[in-house]
């Protein structure tokens, strides 16, 4: 799967199948076996204390594609925003928005740790150059 392009979106609408279910969320079989995952707090508008009172293996489920890491390739899904809300809010006219802002670039960009040694001469002249002021 890694280097394969990804054929999904966000807020994209797709059927799926639970295979699994954890106390966190439960594992989605999309139809291309992609998986991915509905958080608990995903699955419905308000609390849920037991996600096993809402979701079954094997149940089949509609779900909106809310983020997409390239990078590791997990999908998260929401059962949420596909539902309507019972919520106050709806009565007056606020539109809740159910799409995280994603950030992400086509290529890896070099980041990281570099080896002291090669920073050293650097942060000794800031150092004095902080000492001068």
């Amino acid at each position: 799967m890694w280097g394969e392009k990804m054929n999904y979106r966000i807020g994209m609408i797709v059927e799926g199948k639970i295979t699994g279910i954890q106390p966190y969320g439960a594992f989605v079989t999309l139809k291309d076996h992609t998986q991915g995952l509905i958080h608990i707090s995903e699955c419905k508008h308000g609390f849920v204390d037991d996600i096993h009172k809402y979701l079954k293996v094997n149940q089949e489920v509609k779900v909106r594609i809310i983020d997409i890491d390239e990078y590791t390739q997990k999908i998260s899904l929401s059962l949420r925003c596909l539902e309507k809300s019972t919520s106050s809010l709806d009565n007056i006219g606020t539109k809740v928005r159910c799409e995280h802002k994603h950030y992400w670039t086509s290529r890896h960009v070099e980041t990281g740790f570099a080896p002291i040694a090669e920073r050293l001469d650097g942060w000794i002249e800031e150092s004095l150059a902080n000492i001068r002021k």
